[in-house]
């Protein structure tokens, strides 16, 4: 019989993990990756029998590749600690590993926003309906951006599976602005650092395609205010992380490089009229 790994990446998810952890019962290996966690964690991983990866992985990429390297399995299931794997979904991922059709499967996401199921409208970078996580040891490698890196396979994809993830994505609105505010300060120095610069007008165009993308295209309306959020959401994903990057990210890399507007900010700082 295949074995089956499941990868599970974590920064201080002590309020979740247990109950994500005890939903992968199925599996013949946990592997869980603590990535500077402070909390109960890594105590409740090792209480679940899990192989742990320990360290400080900043990007995603570097984070993922750690953890399915310790993988044992002859397949790997990703999973976050905000998604939960349903009995129905636990029996086809073994039916997958068993018939062994292709190299990775794609799994539907069902995408929860507190208790309401929002199932029309993602995309735009700030959220999928489906991910292929089901996946052979070896085939997937994943890039080195700070948010949403690129992920590679090799090999052939096999079929889709139905039974969907559940994941709980925000609790409400205030969730889905931190978010926001987490991705395009990531996105803005991702553009910094690759020498990108992105003109206001072209992403601003690019924001209008992407809110009708998600509000039409994929039917957010349907969702009536919600729908109409994770679009304006998507929206503003491209033309915000433009506009960190020139105000924030190269702002301060230029205030690093003049050392009178450094002195300047000092003296203001210390006056005792500022």
């Amino acid at each position: 019989m295949a074995r089956l790994s499941a990868l599970i990446c974590v920064h201080n998810e002590e309020a979740r993990l247990a109950e994500c952890l005890s939903r992968l019962a199925f599996v013949d290996e946990l592997v869980v990756v603590l990535d500077r966690c402070t909390d109960g964690s890594a105590a409740i991983a090792k209480h679940f029998g899990a192989v742990t990866v320990e360290g400080a992985f900043p990007l995603e990429g570097p984070r993922r590749a750690a953890g399915a390297a310790a993988a044992t399995g002859d397949w790997i299931l990703e999973i976050d600690a905000d998604e939960y794997v349903s009995p129905q979904l636990a029996a086809e991922v073994r039916d997958a590993v068993e018939a062994g059709q292709g190299d990775w499967r794609q799994i539907p996401v069902d995408n929860y926003i507190g208790a309401r199921l929002v199932k029309y409208g993602w995309g735009g970078s700030f959220g999928t309906t489906s991910v292929a996580r089901l996946f052979r040891r070896g085939v997937k490698s994943w890039g080195t951006q700070r948010v949403h890196p690129s992920v590679k396979f090799v090999g052939e994809a096999g079929p889709s599976l139905r039974a969907p993830i559940r994941h709980e994505v925000d609790d409400n609105i205030s969730d889905m602005l931190r978010r926001l505010d987490r991705y395009t300060e990531l996105r803005a120095r991702d553009l910094a650092e690759n020498g990108e610069w992105p003109g206001l007008g072209r992403n601003a165009f690019r924001g209008v395609r992407r809110f009708y993308k998600c509000y039409v295209s994929r039917q957010g309306w349907r969702e009536g205010g919600w729908g109409f959020l994770i679009a304006l959401m998507a929206a503003i994903y491209p033309l915000l992380s433009v506009l960190r990057m020139q105000l924030e990210v190269r702002g301060s890399a230029s205030m690093a490089q003049d050392p009178t507007a450094v002195c300047a900010e000092a003296v203001a700082s210390t006056s005792p009229l500022a």
